[in-house]
Order: C-alpha cells, then structure tokens, then sequence
C-alpha cells in the first residue's frame, strides 16, 4: 500500500478509492472491448491504446471540473472517458459511424467532445500542446478560473511545440496543467536512445514552469499530486508540469504483436499494473473482493452494450463529407 492510499483510507476518504477503481475499470474494459472488435474486423484502422497506464487519466481528471479543459494524444481513449466524453460517442467514433463524436470522421486518434471539455486527441506528436496554451489565454480572456490539463507523451519533449507552448504559458503564467506521460518508448523506439539530460521535468523547470514528479502506476499518487497542482494553476500561479512514469502494457497500436520487447520487459510492465495495484491495497483495506468483481462486471457489460449499439448504427451520409472540413460555398453563393 502507498503512503497515499493508506492516508486516503485512513483519512476516511473511501470514496475517492472506489471513484477512481471504477474509472479506471471503465477506461480498461473500453479498450478491451475496442481492441477485441478492432481484431473482428469491425472497426478500421489501428488503435493506440493506453492499457496499463489509466492511473494518469483518472487521478488528473477526478481533480477537473466539467467547464475545464483538456487536450490528449494519438493514446487518447483514457483521457476523454475520464473527463466524461460519452461512451457511446466514443465507441461509435471507433466503428466510423454517424453517431460518433466526430460524425466518424475522427477514429480512434481523433475523438473530441466540447461537450464534456474534450479539446481533442491529436495524431501529431506534441500536437495537444498549442492547443491547450491557446485554450489558456482563451479562459484568461474569458475571466474563467477554469484551467486545461494538457496529456502528452515522452516523445513530445523534444519536439518544438513542448518549448514554445511551455515557454507561452510560464510567460503569461496560464493555467495549464502539462501531463507527461512517460511511458520510456515513443512509438517503437526506446526514449534513452533520442532524449539528452534528466528529462521533462528539467526541461520545464528550464523554462520556468515549476515540476513535480510522481509514479504514474500508483493512482492515488497520482490523485494526489495533480491535486496539488491544479490548486496552484487554478489560483492563478502559473503552469505546472507532472511528470508521470508510466508503463505501456501493450505495443505500439493494436497490430502490433510487440516482438521488439524482451520477456522480461513485458513481465516487469504486468508487475506493475495500476489497477492490480490499487485493488490490491483496496483488498488489504477491507474492500470485499466480490464489489471489485462487480465494478468490473459492470464496466465490462457498459462496454459491450456500446459495442453492440456501435456495429448496429449506420454509416455517415455520403454527403456530410464536406462538413466541418471546408466552407461548402453556399453562405458565399446567397
């Protein structure tokens, strides 16, 4: 048991446990269920998956407010189920169809839900981070005291967007959360083999932007920390950055059987499993092991009555192609 999941049991604060058991149980079965219907055939392209790293999703997003923001990744599901994107908009967007999100146009890289706050998932690396500062000034603007939680992965530190949108935000001290997901690979290749110096947490500190380390398997660390820092982001001090050391339980996409990692690897990444973890210590704190069995049966069962909504929606409209995409002309032409 951690140090912060036995002070938040001890604390009588049960509730935050089981809150984040079951979001993290839903955002598990959800790519599950994706996975499984990606290898039937039903839905198109690849999935990038985030199993075995739903801690970060759930511990920074529990601390969010409905009309706060987020922007995430190409490794996006987890994000946007814990900031309350319909699971049925999701699952939809996935199988390409009408009901999606996005209209299907999206897929998996792509989902977006205003709605709940969901700026995007993006398939450019370090993509979400523009987009999470300008939705900071956005606010700023606005005289909101909302704030944006920006999820992005190891990779992105040494591309341009981390410099330019860290530096834009310690500048005006925006209220942006930067979430580093440090999963040590970015794609197929291994981050000591592309990445000189300490890592995010040096980087943002470099410009400015105070940085807080945590195990990013161990969800009530996790809990804990974001909490800490959106406090000081929402209060109006600036950025923060957390850096969370994570694992990727599986390989790159959904097609990718991971033969480039060793035995000992893979057994090392299930070690760890966040959510083997947390339930482990739930056991240990009086939790009946048949309510864990039932949350699962139950985010088990949610995900596949969507799935089965998803395959029995219909296509999009031919026509609704060159919606959102470009102005049609019609508005020009009356």
């Amino acid at each position: 048991m951690t140090d912060e999941t036995a002070a938040m049991a001890e604390g009588g604060n049960s509730a935050r446990l089981l809150a984040l058991h079951r979001l993290m149980r839903r955002i598990r079965a959800f790519e599950e269920t994706a996975v499984a219907a990606h290898a039937a055939g039903e839905i198109p392209g690849p999935l990038h998956v985030s199993i075995g790293q739903e801690a970060v999703a759930a511990g920074v997003c529990l601390n969010l407010r409905r009309d706060d923001r987020i922007t995430s990744t190409h490794r996006g599901h987890g994000h946007a189920l814990a900031k309350g994107a319909g699971v049925a908009g999701m699952m939809a967007e996935l199988h390409g169809r009408a009901g999606g999100h996005c209209g299907g146009k999206g897929g998996s890289m792509h989902i977006a839900d205003f709605t709940a706050g969901m700026l995007g998932a993006n398939g450019v690396v370090a993509g979400g981070i523009p987009i999470a500062v300008g939705a900071a000034q956005g606010l700023r603007l606005l005289g909101s005291d909302a704030v944006v939680a920006c999820f992005f992965g190891d990779g992105a530190i040494n591309r341009g967007p981390f410099l330019e949108g860290l530096n834009w935000a310690a500048l005006f001290r925006l209220p942006v959360l930067f979430v580093c997901e440090d999963n040590g690979v970015a794609a197929f290749t291994r981050a000591e083999s592309t990445t000189a110096g300490p890592g995010a947490a040096a980087r943002a500190e470099a410009l400015g932007v105070p940085a807080e380390a945590v195990d990013g398997n161990d969800a009530a660390a996790v809990d804990a920390a974001a909490g800490r820092l959106l406090v000081a982001v929402r209060a109006g001090s600036g950025p923060r950055l957390l850096h969370a050391r994570t694992t990727r339980a599986s390989g790159h996409t959904s097609t990718d059987a991971a033969a480039w990692r060793t035995a000992e690897e893979v057994a090392a990444s299930r070690a760890r499993d966040p959510l083997s973890a947390l339930e482990a210590s739930m056991l240990r704190q009086g939790v009946a092991a048949e309510a864990l069995a039932a949350v699962r049966a139950e985010a088990e069962a949610e995900m596949g009555h969507a799935r089965e909504a998803a395959r029995a929606a219909p296509w999009p409209d031919p026509a609704s192609a060159w919606e959102d995409v470009q102005d049609s002309g019609a508005e020009i032409a009356a």
